[in-house]
């Protein structure tokens, strides 16, 4: 696959090759069945096997525990902005940590359906680092506790999380789950939206501790009823077949590698080189605080918006894509997640040295 460019989009996001390549083997004929997996049945038992096996394997890849449910749901991570406070907020209040764009939208969301207390807000500081943890003052009697766990458009990442007591730690990892391992007992529900590191777009993963499983609610929406998709094995109606497919064959390519513990050492290792350049030199400006830094979306700027520019398309003809910052950032972002080869970083770095020598 030569032919194929570093693609630094912040979603949909590239895949690794070595899962494109199986993804094209059974495109049209799966395993003899003699139809492609887009085709069959979600009742069959070819694609039942499937279904299966991508639920153990994230089970086994990021240690779930058996009192967890998973749950495979349309409308990615933004679907979930509206299910949470449907599902868990029982006494009309929650707790939120607003450290970006997609943090604030949760808040809005939840705020139609009860009171939300606004734990911390970065907004003023155009969202370059995450709180300390000395400075979040959590209320006693919050239904749970809501936090972005990387924020894409910004490029920084909770390190260490929050310790919430009996309250639930609900958070959207939809840009950084799969990078690095993870407790997931830390957490009462864990969603993450499937097309940055999952996958392919068009479906939430939901990992949720049992007990906060509500038995059905009539009133409730079905698509967004946790108790009633968990009742159905995420089946109520037909699931996004193809992306839970794909997630399949992409938690398969993560255990050949070795699992999330090699899969983070990968991710530091390309994350501390970009990062060891930009602190290197004084032309590019990185946007977040060192101690708040991501590993999946790097983000800075250029001198000018004009050079900004510029360098996007420079770095297009050079094979390096989707380069462009964010409207609310502006600048440079280079999302490196889990299938971004280290190659892909090292070309990044020198375009960036030779750009920055030519000006």
């Amino acid at each position: 696959m030569n032919d194929r460019v570093y693609n630094f989009s912040a979603g949909p996001s590239m895949l690794a090759d070595e899962v494109l390549k199986k993804i094209a083997e059974e495109l049209t004929n799966y395993r003899s069945t003699g139809m492609s997996v887009m085709e069959m049945s979600h009742r069959g038992k070819e694609y039942l096997a499937i279904f299966n096996e991508c639920k153990e394997r994230l089970r086994r890849v990021m240690a779930i525990p058996d009192d967890y449910e998973i749950l495979f749901l349309h409308g990615g991570a933004t679907a979930q902005f509206s299910a949470v406070p449907l599902n868990l907020m029982k006494n009309g209040k929650a707790d939120y940590i607003i450290t970006g764009n997609f943090a604030k939208k949760a808040a809005q969301e939840a705020a139609k359906f009860g009171q939300v207390n606004v734990v911390f807000d970065t907004s003023e500081e155009n969202h370059r680092r995450i709180p300390d943890l000395s400075e979040l003052r959590f209320s006693a009697d919050a239904d749970y506790v809501h936090l972005c766990s990387n924020n894409t458009i910004f490029g920084t990442e909770w390190q260490t999380f929050p310790d919430t007591g009996k309250v639930p730690l609900v958070a959207d990892m939809s840009s950084d789950i799969l990078s690095r391992r993870i407790n997931v007992a830390d957490f009462g529900l864990i969603y993450a939206g499937a097309q940055k590191n999952m996958g392919i777009a068009g479906m939430a993963v939901v990992i949720i501790r049992k007990d906060l499983i509500s038995a059905d609610d009539a009133r409730m929406p079905v698509l967004y009823n946790y108790g009633l998709q968990a009742k159905n094995d995420s089946m109520y109606n037909t699931p996004p077949t193809y992306t839970i497919y794909v997630l399949d064959k992409v938690l398969e390519w993560i255990e050949e590698l070795g699992g999330l513990e090699e899969m983070e050492k990968r991710n530091r290792l390309k994350a501390g080189l970009l990062y060891d350049y930009l602190d290197s030199q004084s032309y590019y400006l990185p946007h977040s605080e060192k101690s708040s830094r991501s590993m999946m979306n790097v983000t800075f700027t250029t001198p000018d918006k004009e050079t900004d520019a510029l360098f996007a398309a420079k770095a297009a003809e050079r094979g390096l894509l989707s380069l462009k910052g964010h409207r609310l950032v502006g600048g440079i972002r280079a999302s490196i997640y889990n299938a971004m080869p280290l190659q892909g970083v090292r070309e990044l770095i020198a375009f960036m040295d030779e750009f920055a020598k030519g000006r």
